[in-house]
């Protein structure tokens, strides 16, 4: 039996709580027990001093010794309770500063205003107290995002909202602070925009799903995730967890500052502007409504932020999960989804992250998709091109950048077989640009001596009549500017980078 004692003001006579229940003659006018002490979970450390604490706040009505305890969300979020709430920990100067660093290091372009964030510093340094004075008088009034379109691979485009520096400097400094608290709530199955989680971690526990016999999907598409939150919706999942209402007040300001498109303003009643650093993570706590009904009905699943792949064991088990589904996140949490592109197919042809699944041998593997293959050759064709104006400096350094990242996402692949071929295709397009700066014949008869080749068939091959893209495969470069002369010039392959990061001879 845990006892704990309480000693009042004006009376020298000892009360004991017994688990929760009170014995004979208790006032509770007299004294308070902090709410704190009955949480699930936690445990309250009680000072042996009895006299009166003057670094902390102390409770209403108890005058007595000033018990501490460890703090928690609710504490930090119920500004009824503390004086120091949610807010001022968003504005205090170290996470401020914090932020601050974040936006600059993150660098991108200014919003309607145009100030960029080699300007932030000095603005932040002359207009920070009248900036953290506004938000805590509830008089700040954030700017309306600009409206940035971005091509998709379907053709059509995506809208990007880009706040103003020191708008994202604001969201910045309030996802610090929300994120820890929302961490602990979010599902072991999601891992888009979450601190130590990544898309590969995503991608491996779907091979784990696979191999234990998963090999039915419903591919789920959410149709304009973003633009279509719904914004009460959300402020109310918000509010479940966040209990200063200058916080939810100050985000609700966020999600209806509205858009300017063509220097034209709109305004913004629905959805979440994608761009700031604040748009993560409340897609993340949307989303979580939909994980906890998924965990609960008991269904394997693997969400990257809107990106979501339900596993089933058969195919009418997952036309029956889709069937059931559907309900719950239009009606419930007022979403869309788009049936022409939700569906249910075998694992091999559903498209997850750039990635595609396959089994071998019982064992769930990965493979590039095909649209993620078709993506690397229009890239790579841009890069390439003959018409650019680069020089061939540039154009090594953004191969090389390229081909790193791309080998670095999708090395858990096996693609063994598909690398030689792209890079034997890749080669080629070096070959035909190399073959196009040499233009005048006696410059590539010079070169082609150079490069070992007989005069009198440097000769022939100067004077081809070929066009560019055939040279480029014919024994006029294949013998004179081989794969290894392409290596010392400091061009790097994705087979080569492949077998390096994956530790293959």
């Amino acid at each position: 039996m845990v006892e704990t004692r309480f000693t009042g003001r004006s009376q020298q006579k000892s009360y004991y709580l017994v688990y929760g229940s009170i014995r004979e003659g208790l006032n509770l006018k007299e004294v308070r027990v902090n709410e704190c002490y009955c949480m699930k979970g936690r445990k309250q450390k009680i000072s042996k001093d009895t006299y009166q604490q003057t670094d902390r706040p102390e409770a209403e009505g108890y005058a007595g010794g000033q018990t501490f305890i460890w703090i928690t969300e609710n504490n930090l979020t119920n500004t009824d309770q503390l004086k120091y709430g949610l807010l001022e920990q968003i504005l205090s100067p170290t996470n401020l500063n914090q932020a601050f660093k974040r936006v600059r290091s993150n660098k991108g372009s200014g919003g309607i205003d145009k100030m960029e964030v080699e300007s932030l510093k000095d603005y932040l340094v002359a207009n920070k107290e009248e900036l953290v004075t506004s938000i805590l008088g509830g008089r700040f009034r954030p700017n309306p995002v600009r409206r940035v379109e971005i091509p998709k691979d379907t053709g059509k485009k995506r809208q990007l909202g880009i706040p103003t520096v020191v708008d994202r400097v604001v969201q910045q400094a309030i996802t610090q602070v929300l994120s820890p608290i929302y961490e602990r709530q979010f599902s072991t199955s999601s891992y888009g925009f979450r601190p130590k989680r990544n898309a590969h971690q995503a991608l491996n526990k779907c091979k784990t799903h696979i191999t234990a016999g998963y090999k039915y999907a419903v591919d789920m598409d959410l149709e304009k995730f973003f633009d279509t939150v719904n914004q009460s919706k959300l402020i109310e999942v918000l509010s479940r967890r966040v209990k200063d209402g200058r916080v939810i007040s100050l985000i609700h300001k966020y999600l209806n500052a509205g858009v300017v498109v063509r220097n034209k303003f709109e305004e913004t009643k629905v959805g979440v502007p994608q761009g700031g650093p604040l748009s993560p993570l409340l897609s993340n706590i949307m989303l979580n409504e939909l994980d906890k009904e998924l965990e609960k009905r008991g269904h394997r699943f693997i969400r990257y932020a809107d990106d979501l792949v339900i596993l089933c064991k058969s195919k009418r088990s997952a036309e029956r999960t889709l069937a059931n589904i559907i309900p719950y996140i239009e009606d419930n949490l007022f979403l869309k989804v788009n049936r022409e592109k939700t569906r249910v197919a075998y694992i091999s042809e559903v498209k997850f992250l750039g990635y595609s699944f396959y089994v071998k041998r019982g064992e769930g593997r990965l493979r590039v998709h095909p649209k993620s293959i078709a993506k690397l050759k229009e890239r790579i064709k841009t890069l390439t091109s003959r018409s650019n104006g680069w020089g061939n400096a540039k154009r090594k350094e953004a191969l090389r950048q390229y081909v790193t990242g791309w080998v670095n996402y999708f090395k858990l692949a096996d693609m063994k077989t598909l690398l030689p071929r792209v890079d034997e295709w890749y080669r080629r397009r070096l070959r035909m640009i190399i073959w196009k700066q040499w233009k005048r014949i006696r410059t590539r008869l010079r070169n082609l001596i150079k490069l070992g080749i007989a005069k009198h068939k440097a000769w022939e091959y100067a004077n081809t009549r070929k066009g560019y893209w055939r040279t480029a495969y014919s024994p006029i470069l294949t013998r004179s500017i081989t794969n290894d002369r392409l290596k010392q010039a400091g061009y790097i392959f994705f087979t080569d980078y492949y077998r390096k990061v994956n530790g293959i001879n």
